[in-house]
């Protein structure tokens, strides 16, 4: 390894520390970040989904990618459930209505760019960067006792 790269990171993507799940805005839904990817702006996390019906409807300027590890989960707009072992490419400016079905699912995301959060008329009402990942995960683990400062784990 060079002396200029970062070090690595080793997590456990689906941990049983309760702790380290972020919870989101969605109930039932939370984040295991693994790696906060500052220089490109990116961020990578496993989403545990524990609820049905809708989630969010969102649009991402730059390709998602994700990995089913357990469970099934929805897009409203496509006929097809992601399950456990699928892999799920997301070209940019594609719009999606995120839905959860009965069972939990985990799914690994590698989200760049921005997630822009919409209304039903497709008007922006928000929107997730890297950045304000890192501060919603910093917040967590400071209310949680971890310290705000182990966000830093995962910052590269």
């Amino acid at each position: 390894m060079s002396r200029w790269s970062p070090e690595e990171v080793v997590a456990r993507a689906v941990s049983d520390d309760e702790r380290l799940w972020v919870p989101t805005s969605n109930p039932g839904v939370h984040v295991r970040p693994l790696l906060f990817d500052t220089v490109r702006g990116a961020w990578v996390n496993v989403t545990r989904i524990r609820t049905t019906g809708l989630i969010t409807r969102h649009a991402h300027p730059c390709p998602v990618h994700a990995l089913v590890l357990k469970g099934q989960w929805q897009y409203a707009e496509r006929e097809w459930p992601a399950t456990e072992g699928d892999y799920v490419f997301e070209p940019p400016g594609d719009i999606h209505t995120l839905m959860g079905h009965e069972d939990e699912s985990l799914t690994m995301f590698w989200i760049t760019g921005t997630l822009v959060e919409l209304d039903e008329h497709g008007l922006t009402t928000g929107y997730a960067d890297v950045f304000t990942r890192i501060h919603q995960a910093e917040a967590h683990f400071e209310s949680v006792g971890l310290g705000a400062d182990h966000v830093r784990e995962y910052i590269r």
